[in-house]
């Protein structure tokens, strides 16, 4: 699973952005402390907490809300999610400019936008991408397949991994 290619502990705090029904939140919640699954529409979060049930997972809380309005955690967190493509670079910006941005966000993302982000001679770096570096060492973790996806992706995909520089 895509979480082994992650640096997340038994003792974290991870938020999952967009948790649709689950299947990610529930591989994080037997590898981390606690998820907090954010999922903004109302019939995906009842669908994601009868799952949740179903397998007696309760080290996860769901928020039924839109990510760029949740109030981030004053405690150290990390994130690990497969967010909506068209709100890659509103939850990157979101995360790094936060008052306490997490101490690593691993997202799947679209491999261009991606790239944009990595502090490489190789592909050119957008502003956001100088933004991100300037406070995390970044790399693409894992490609991923299209039939890692249901429904496959018109577009290639990676695991983008940025962690804080301490």
């Amino acid at each position: 699973m895509l979480i082994g290619h992650s640096n997340l502990k038994k003792r974290d705090l991870v938020i999952e952005i967009g948790a649709g029904s689950g299947v990610i939140t529930s591989a994080l919640s037997h590898r981390v402390n606690k998820v907090i699954a954010i999922e903004p529409d109302p019939a995906t979060a009842k669908k994601l907490k009868e799952n949740l049930a179903r397998r007696n997972i309760e080290n996860v809380e769901v928020v039924e809300q839109d990510f760029l309005d949740f109030e981030l955690p004053e405690e150290p967190y990390k994130v690990f999610s497969n967010p909506p493509f068209h709100l890659s670079s509103e939850i990157v910006h979101r995360l790094i400019e936060a008052d306490n941005p997490p101490e690593a966000f691993y997202l799947i993302l679209q491999k261009q936008f991606a790239l944009k982000l990595l502090n490489t001679d190789r592909h050119y770096t957008s502003q956001l991408g100088l933004k991100v570096i300037a406070g995390y060492q970044t790399k693409i973790r894992y490609p991923l397949k299209p039939t890692d996806f249901t429904p496959p992706p018109a577009v290639p995909c990676v695991l983008f991994e940025a962690k804080k520089i301490i």
